[in-house]
């Protein structure tokens, strides 16, 4: 077997991918947060001190997949396409599965930014719950599926990673979230108290519906589909296309992940 980050002098070295040809690559990661009963419920009903604990690990999970070559010291910095996560509260085994999709079209594998973006989320989640459990453990971070690339694809035995995981909004609650269809549309998330307020916590919308493709006609698809949606228009309500804030004259297009929700404050 050959180690390819080690040269001919058994040195650590970057692998040059400078002659290698483009092509999709993807990769799935998962792991899990095994803590007390006492202590998912918390999560789940949203009553633990930091708020919301599972908007919070998602964007620390995305933010270290696109950071992976900071922390991993032979890592090719990556234009990412895509990085997506996934939460479940399994009240069976007491603990969050967490589940990453990395994407792009490149020259190298994204395995470690997917298995980065999980770890990260995982620790993240322990630190928004460690005030009132820190018996709190991680484990079974692993890779479930890559495909494109020299090396071809690989799926883990047993796994089956077209069946995504969505996040509960209670414990062993899953929300059913439609099947993409072939139209180009978006993915509309509504973070924190907006996702009380709107009676979920994201739905999908097809560009065609949108009398105009920018967050205003967005705004006012929703609003059409439901009066619940009008809490969208107010001031104070925040938005992000793709993890960058935005305003209502900027343009959405395919596949673009939207994100509603209030002012963040930290501590």
């Amino acid at each position: 077997m050959h180690l390819t980050h080690l040269n001919a002098r058994g040195e650590a070295s970057m692998v040059d991918v400078g002659d290698k040809e483009e092509s999709r690559r993807e990769a799935v990661a998962s792991g899990r947060i095994v803590m007390a009963p006492e202590t998912l419920a918390l999560l789940a009903d949203g009553a633990l001190p930091k708020g919301d604990v599972i908007a919070t690990a998602r964007i620390a999970g995305i933010q270290a997949a696109k950071r992976t070559h900071e922390l991993i010291p032979l890592c090719h910095a990556l234009a990412l396409t895509k990085v997506e996560l996934a939460f479940e509260l399994d009240t069976a085994r007491s603990c969050v599965n967490v589940e990453a999709r990395c994407r792009l079209t490149g020259r190298t594998g994204v395995e470690m930014e997917a298995l980065t973006a999980v770890s990260v989320a995982c620790l993240t989640l322990y630190d928004m719950c460690k005030a009132v459990d820190k018996g709190m453990h991680i484990e079974a971070v692993q890779l479930e599926h890559k495909s494109g690339g020299k090396s071809g694809d690989y799926q883990r035995p047993g796994s089956d990673v077209e069946d995504p995981i969505v996040t509960g909004d209670s414990a062993a609650r899953e929300i059913s979230l439609g099947v993409r269809s072939d139209a180009p549309g978006v993915r509309v998330k509504f973070l924190a108290e907006l996702r009380e307020r709107v009676g979920e916590s994201e739905t999908l919308v097809e560009l065609e519906q949108l009398e105009n493709c920018d967050v205003a006609g967005l705004k006012a698809a929703l609003a059409a589909r439901d009066p619940a949606f009008d809490a969208l228009r107010e001031r104070r309500v925040l938005c992000a296309i793709n993890q960058v804030m935005a305003n209502d004259s900027a343009r959405i297009t395919d596949e673009d992940e939207v994100a509603f929700f209030p002012p963040v404050t930290g501590g």
